[in-house]
């Protein structure tokens, strides 16, 4: 059986849900990637910045805006030493200006994805996955990047069924 790596990129504090927002202890991505391991027991890696973006809603997405205008690289905190084991990264992201974060880049651009299968899920309130498949592909040289899975981040608490039935139809579960 493929060895899977859930990698993700997910941010707490002030977020967004669905016109309003409200300060989360764990991001929405974060939850939808620990309902992913509950699926599959597949490792796990955390995406973090050394420099993490602003608590504070509308500063962070600012912050965000500037790197992707950038193009800038944030340095993370740490790194998988390799990614060699795994046959399949299961690639989780909220959505940020219609794409990954930057961070995300970071992560991507540091590996080798040849002959290696990347199933992206990406969280927001309604821009669904923006360019970030197209992204990821650019990034991620020599991944097969199948086609993701977009999770409203204010239900991602609710997304095991819609996960379970994506991972499976990926030959994951």
């Amino acid at each position: 059986m493929a060895k899977v790596l859930i990698a993700f990129f997910s941010r707490a504090d002030e977020n967004y849900f669905g016109g309003a927002m409200r300060y989360v202890t764990v991001g929405n991505t974060e939850i939808a990637a620990g309902l992913a391991k509950e699926l599959t027991h597949a490792d796990t890696f955390k995406i973090e910045m050394q420099k993490p973006y602003s608590p504070v809603y509308l500063t962070c997405i600012d912050e965000a805006k500037k790197d992707l205008r950038e193009n800038a690289r944030p340095e993370l905190t740490n790194y998988l030493e390799s990614i060699d084991e795994y046959d399949t990264i299961v690639l989780g992201y909220p959505n940020y200006w219609g794409t990954i974060p930057m961070a995300v880049a970071t992560f991507l651009e540091r590996y080798d994805f040849t002959g290696k299968t990347i199933l992206p899920f990406c969280t927001n309130e309604g821009s669904g996955m923006g360019s970030s498949e197209r992204d990821v592909k650019k990034y991620a040289k020599g991944a097969d990047v199948k086609n993701g899975l977009s999770i409203t981040g204010s239900q991602a608490a609710n997304s095991k069924d819609d996960l379970k039935k994506w991972l499976a139809a990926n030959g994951i579960i």
